[in-house]
């Protein structure tokens, strides 16, 4: 599988066609087990859809309440669709770019969300953003909450278990970037930290609509 340049509507190489089919053979395998859909057929939306149980209780800004154990959406990066960044890095190109995959993305999942029945009860959408330092999660913050996202700060007391999954999570990201493109490959991958964010359906719905 190679990926999609939105720009010019071809399909790029990936970095190491060998290594992409493998960690993609994998990546589809784990999606399947922990149930993970794609929500769109568009090329360009960059979110591919799962369901959990949430482990916090929190209130977001408009007033919503998540409550331990409600069912919560949760969104996955699709990778194969992720605008690459370019070998002399992020660009204004790239910016605009990604921006209106992301608009796109939550355009389309407000429709999914609102054209199913057995979905009402998802009043919640969230992501674990992997980020490189703590910098860099403040700096993910701020460009998500331009989508209406909200950030909370990740406890810092994860167990063995947790730890040990994060790292494999890690593993995983990195081999993923190096296959998909490796520009892109930072040395701090292996140590990425989450960036929790939330965001209300109510929110989803205000600032990009619903088949309602």
């Amino acid at each position: 599988m190679a990926v999609w340049d939105s720009a010019k509507r071809v399909r790029l190489p990936h970095s190491h066609p060998w290594l992409a089919q493998a960690i993609f053979a994998l990546d589809s395998k784990l999606r399947r087990h922990l149930a993970v859909v794609e929500y769109s057929a568009d090329p360009s939306c960059i979110f591919r859809l799962g369901f959990a149980r949430s482990r916090h209780a929190l209130t977001l800004r408009d007033g919503t309440c998540v409550q331990v154990g409600d069912r919560v959406a949760e969104l996955h990066f699709w990778n194969e669709h992720i605008p690459p960044i370019p070998p002399q890095g992020t660009t204004i190109r790239w910016a605009r770019d990604t921006q209106q995959a992301m608009a796109t993305s939550l355009r389309q999942l407000g429709y999914y969300l609102s054209s199913r029945s057995e979905l009402r009860d998802i009043n919640v959408i969230c992501a674990n953003v992997s980020s490189g330092t703590k910098a860099q999660s403040q700096q993910v913050a701020r460009i998500m909450a331009y989508f209406g996202f909200e950030a909370f700060t990740e406890s810092e007391q994860l167990s063995i278990g947790d730890r040990i999954h994060r790292f494999g999570e890690n593993i995983l990201i990195s081999l993923m970037v190096f296959a998909h493109n490796a520009a892109a490959l930072r040395l701090d991958t292996l140590s990425r930290v989450r960036v929790p964010i939330y965001l209300s359906r109510r929110t989803l719905e205000e600032k990009f609509g619903s088949v309602n």
